[in-house]
């Protein structure tokens, strides 16, 4: 019995001890947010560091022709908006001088049929001219916001066509020039290397008052912290607890073993 007691002691002894793979802090897969035909790739960046790049090109061409054209339509909206603005000024004077000659000559009793009904056509005319105009400004008024609406959809649609990465680690490009994408369409693989974590499987007991302890990396003490424990059991590594360690970028490279102990 004390033989076997001797046996399972170095076991216990370093059941605290975890070995760990520094890896990046994020692995993002680049999704085409559009449907469209890729037109460049830029092959030559994968497995580099990009500080900030197109990696892929979409074909936007036809947008971008939309665009100038709605644009282009926008400004004859606005000058044509600005002209009825003024005409209605105009008609709006001119409505209320023929009101006011209209309820004037209503009221003289010498005047003459026909000089009352002309007041009235012309009060009539001025009237109706005034709202048409108003009914045209917003109209014009309606056709800028659609305008001002499908330019931002072009812009925003042009921006989803270029795939561009800032600080990232270009992993792997999974599109090739030419093909045609769907929206969803997984277009690239890239990483996050602005800091790097530790993922360890923890017993239960071991996450007692964890992240009161130091943790020790490579037997030496460190200022890290506990940055996320999972609080539902992993499915692989059956009742652990996937926790994770963010860390600075290693001296060395990703993929590097370190030690790890919590004391």
């Amino acid at each position: 019995m004390k033989i076997l007691f001797l046996l399972l002691t170095p076991l216990f002894l370093f059941s605290k001890v975890h070995y760990a793979k520094v890896e990046p802090f994020e692995n993002i897969m680049l999704k085409a947010a559009v449907s469209a035909q890729v037109t460049k790739t830029q092959l030559a960046l994968e497995g580099t560091k990009v500080q900030s790049a197109t990696i892929i090109q979409l074909d936007n061409r036809l947008d971008k022709i939309k665009l100038d054209s709605s644009q282009a339509s926008l400004k004859l909206v606005d000058s044509m908006l600005k002209t009825n603005q003024n005409i209605l000024l105009a008609l709006g004077s001119s409505l209320k001088r023929q009101k006011e000659y209209y309820n004037r000559i209503s009221n003289i009793s010498s005047a003459s049929k026909t000089q009352k009904d002309n007041a009235f056509y012309g009060f009539t005319n001025a009237k109706t001219q005034y709202f048409s105009t108003k009914e045209k400004i917003d109209s014009l008024k309606k056709q800028r916001l659609d305008l001002n609406y499908e330019i931002a959809r072009l812009e925003d649609s042009i921006t989803k066509k270029s795939i561009k990465v800032k600080n990232k680690f270009v992993y792997k490009l999974l599109v090739n020039e030419g093909d045609f994408v769907n929206m969803g369409t997984p277009l690239a693989e890239v990483k996050d290397l602005s800091s790097a974590k530790l993922v360890l499987f923890l017993e239960i007991t071991e996450l007692q008052n964890i992240k009161n302890k130091t943790i020790y990396i490579n037997d030496k003490a460190s200022d890290y912290k506990i940055s996320k424990i999972w609080e539902v059991a992993d499915e692989k590594f059956i009742s652990s607890y996937r926790t994770e360690i963010v860390i600075k970028n290693p001296k060395e490279s990703f993929s590097e073993l370190l030690k790890v102990e919590f004391k």
